[in-house]
């Protein structure tokens, strides 16, 4: 009997062992929550640090990092930038992790609505993933939607547009420069944009099932530097040389941003 008991022991550790999923069903499993439609940005969440943003101008945040324009009206039509696809190295474990650049209108003082459009790049171990459907546009609090019919690979320069149409209508764009593609999307919303915002940011963004909804691990993401950054404005162009900083913290501080003419850089440094 004792022999018998272990060696069902050792038959249903070895079950155990094969039932866990692999990198790949993993992948494959997430693929299936982003096209259900639960990948989703949000609104940037401020920590509150009045000793240090006072002295520095640099506000501290647990989700977004990089530079924010901010009206206290209507004021912004439309945002882009440039910015060259990392590639993401993992911070450890076996898990997935992963980051997200994009360009958008409103989500800061102004959040109840963003339109937004950015691509994610992630990585498993040493694998990384930077397959259609990691391109997205989305206009909270509707959830992502994956764009298809364009691809990306580390080193490809990549230009993102977000365009108001109306407070709830815009258009979203994706080209990638290097392999002549790109994608667009017009879509409403029920929700009604400010225009007080816009935005180059770099996201450690959310997956939900159903509504419990969590950060994704933050993938070492390097640098992300968003070129030729500009806002339209009733008035013409504007750069993000007046924006607000903004770096992410989680238990400790894991980026550096900074604004220099019409360039907006984002590192990760932890």
């Amino acid at each position: 009997m004792m022999f018998s008991a272990a060696f069902l022991v050792q038959a249903l550790l070895a079950t155990a062992v094969l039932a866990l999923p692999s990198s790949k069903e993993r992948m494959a499993a997430r693929r299936a929550r982003r096209s259900s439609g639960t990948r989703q940005g949000k609104p940037v969440n401020l920590i509150a640090k009045p000793e240090v943003t006072n002295t520095s101008h640099v506000e501290f945040s647990e989700n977004w990092s990089g530079a924010v324009l901010v009206a206290t009206t209507a004021t912004y039509k439309s945002v882009t930038g440039t910015f060259t696809v990392p590639t993401p190295k993992s911070t450890g474990g076996s898990g997935q992790q992963c980051a997200s650049a994009w360009v958008g209108i409103d989500g800061d003082t102004c959040a109840s609505a963003i339109l937004q459009t950015g691509l994610d790049f992630c990585v498993t171990g040493t694998s990384v993933s930077f397959d259609s459907e990691y391109s997205s546009y989305e206009f909270f609090p509707a959830v992502s939607v994956d764009f298809t019919g364009i691809s990306f690979s580390a080193g490809q320069s990549v230009t993102l547009t977000a365009t108001v149409i109306s407070t709830t209508e815009g258009t979203l764009t994706i080209k990638n420069n290097s392999n002549g593609q790109s994608v667009s999307k017009t879509i409403s919303s029920t929700a009604r944009l400010c225009q007080e915002n816009a935005e180059w940011i770099v996201e450690d963004f959310e997956e939900c099932e159903g509504n419990d909804c969590e950060l994704v691990p933050f993938a070492n993401f390097g640098t992300v530097a968003f070129t030729g950054a500009s806002a339209t404005t009733n008035s013409g162009s504007v750069s993000p040389a007046a924006a607000q900083v903004l770096e992410i913290e989680q238990n400790e501080v894991l980026t550096s941003a900074s604004v220099s003419g019409s360039t907006v850089t984002v590192k990760y440094t932890a």
